[in-house]
């Protein structure tokens, strides 16, 4: 029976611990800078809002002054309202249930809402309420915002 002895460390275990030690360090690295960036600009904000303005307004701007109205939004009257809203060959913005009270509002161009029972729901198209429909009925509408907002 001969001695045990080790196998010395072949050069690829050598590169391997130098390239995992080499990684390590650029993630700290890109960490540090990706932090510090954060800190310079929170200051940067803090800075230009303290800073004073260079030319005073005389009055606020109308976008500030009123309220953004949705193009859509849709308020539960009932303990379930399935309600599915998309942007017209695009994204779905919603496709659940709403519970009691919950309200979903969307401010997108143009929409495509489908309402399981049109009765459970009240929505407002532009800031006008939409007549309810009859119990049970399923509606499908398209909503376009209106030019004024």
């Amino acid at each position: 029976m001969g001695r045990h002895r080790s196998d010395p460390l072949g050069i690829a275990r050598l590169a391997l611990v130098g390239l995992v030690v080499v990684l390590l360090l650029a993630v700290i690295v890109v960490g540090a800078r990706a932090l510090l960036s954060t800190f310079g600009s929170e200051e940067a904000a803090a800075g230009a809002s303290s800073a004073p303005s260079a030319r005073p307004s005389a009055e606020p701007s109308a976008a500030s002054a009123t309220p953004r109205v949705p193009t859509v939004r849709v308020v539960c009257r009932a303990d379930r309202c399935p309600v599915f809203v998309r942007v017209p060959g695009g994204d779905v913005l919603i496709d659940r249930d709403l519970a009691r009270g919950e309200e979903a509002s969307y401010f997108q161009p143009e929409l495509d809402v489908v309402l399981d029972d049109a009765s459970t729901v009240q929505v407002f198209e532009n800031g006008t309420a939409r007549s309810p429909g009859p119990a049970g009925e399923r509606q499908a509408f398209s909503v376009r915002r209106s030019p004024d907002q």
